[in-house]
This record gives structure tokens, sequence and C-alpha cells, in this order.
């Protein structure tokens, strides 16, 4: 067990980088830990990273009261949108561990006027744009939502990329119909 006081370089240690630390208690809680010595100030950061978070939440204030809240809606990597719900909204039922909802759930259960149940799968039609896109995952107009089983949206699922893909090779169709043609129109004429 390390000493209070005693430095070391990152890498010794398992951080990455090569920078200064030392052996020190935090402040708040009293847990030793490795903490990074900055070059401007020389000195480490006296609260453990956990204290720190808990003084900074206390200092900043959490939802609205906080400088950095950005209005509760967040977007998910696959492109949807999710907004924070608080305990006394109607639908906060509906909400995940972080206490957020998808949006396009949460704007079909307000048009409904009652909660979703979790098998209730509320599919996106890309009226405005291509299905699957990003653009249209985000796209949470009432007229751009339908609200179905899961079966029925594997089904329209299905029916949409079939659909798409039929048209890709429609395209490719027509191309070669335009090659084959513009091929026999040059034979007529070179045997003309």
């Amino acid at each position: 067990m390390p000493e209070i006081g005693e430095l070391t370089r990152g890498w010794k240690i398992g951080k990455k980088g090569h920078g200064t630390y030392i052996w020190s208690v935090c402040i708040s809680c009293g847990k030793e830990r490795w903490a990074f010595v900055a070059k401007k100030t020389d000195k480490p950061s006296p609260h453990c990273s956990h204290c720190w978070g808990m003084r900074i939440g206390r200092l900043m204030g959490q939802g609205a009261r906080n400088p950095m809240w950005r209005g509760g809606r967040e977007m998910t990597s696959q492109g949807y949108i999710r907004v924070k719900l608080y305990s006394d909204d109607f639908f906060y039922s509906m909400v995940d561990n972080k206490g957020y909802v998808l949006e396009h759930r949460l704007l079909m259960a307000k048009h409904l006027g009652r909660c979703l149940h979790l098998w209730e799968i509320v599919h996106h039609k890309g009226t405005k744009y291509p299905k699957g896109s990003r653009e249209n995952r985000a796209d949470n107009r009432l007229e751009n939502l339908q609200l179905v089983s899961e079966d029925r949206h594997n089904q329209l699922t299905r029916l949409e990329s079939k659909i798409i893909w039929q048209a890709q090779q429609i395209k490719e169709l027509k191309l070669a119909l335009t090659k084959l043609r513009s091929a026999g129109y040059a034979a007529a004429l070179n045997s003309g």
C-alpha cells in the first residue's frame, strides 16, 4: 500500500499518459486514491471523483436549475429523441431507469390520453424522410406515427424492406435496359 504523499508516473499505475499522480486522501469522504497532479497548480484535487461530482451537483443544481441544462431532450445513437420526465408527470410510468422516455412513444400516449403498454410499438411511417433514416426516426409528427403491436410492426418492417429492395431492382433494370437499347442502336447504325 502506498504512503500518503507518494508520487509516481501514470503509466506505472495503469493510467493513460505520463502525468504525475500522488497518493492522497479525499477531504470529504476520507477515501485514499491516486490523484492526478495538475501542472498549473502543482496540486491534486482535494476530492475524489464521486465527492467532486456530488459537490458540483449541489453547487450547480439539477434539471432546469443547472446551467448545462439542454431542456431535457437528447438524441440516442440510433437517432431517436428521448425526453426527461419527472415523478409528478402522468406518463412517468413509461420512463426508463434514467427517467427518460422516447419522444414518439410519449407523443402517441398523449394523443391517446393514456400510457402505452410495453408490447405496443409506435412505428415511424416515413412520410417525409426515407424509412430507416435518422431523420425519419427524429420526425415525431403525429401523421408520421402509427401505433401497432409487435407482430404487426414486424410485418410492416418486412414489407417496407421488400418495397425498398424492389425499387432498387427496378432502378438497376432500367439502367441495364438503357444500356442494351443504346448498344442495339449503335449496332444498327454500324450495320446500315
